[in-house]
């Protein structure tokens, strides 16, 4: 009885250590972040490219040069920068829908990601889609 006692606290011992473990950071649809793939040195527009592609998931209904379930990249940066508006802002939830409106409905779900974000992130997010002309 003194060896199964001993076995099942060295057991409980072992894995309480084991779930104290770090904890992982998640994005915002709970995918684990590897900060160690992320570039010290990156530019905003790389950062923003990333995030783009990424944890953001704006490549999902956006293109650069082609309209899918959103408008192209391009249309978006041309439309905020004649009306001199901030697509920041906006991905913060903090303007209205410039580009097409019909279409917000269906944004609002990547909204809750984008404001989640940081605002260096906002702001190569934006950096990156103004660079596409």
């Amino acid at each position: 009885m003194k060896v199964y006692f001993k076995l099942l606290l060295t057991l409980s011992i072992g894995i309480s250590i084991i779930s104290c473990g770090k904890k992982k950071e998640t994005d915002a649809m709970g995918s684990p972040i590897n900060q160690a793939e992320t570039s010290v040195n990156q530019t905003p527009k790389e950062l923003g490219k990333e995030l783009f592609e990424g944890k953001g998931m704006c490549a999902t209904c956006h293109k650069s040069d082609v309209a899918t379930s959103g408008p192209s990249i391009k249309d978006i940066s041309k439309i905020y920068t004649d009306k001199k508006a901030s697509i920041s802002l906006f991905l913060q939830g903090e303007t209205e829908p410039i580009v097409d409106p019909s279409q917000y409905e269906i944004m609002k779900a990547n909204l809750e990601i984008t404001k989640a974000m940081s605002e260096a992130e906002v702001q190569a997010l934006e950096t990156y889609m103004l660079s596409i002309k």
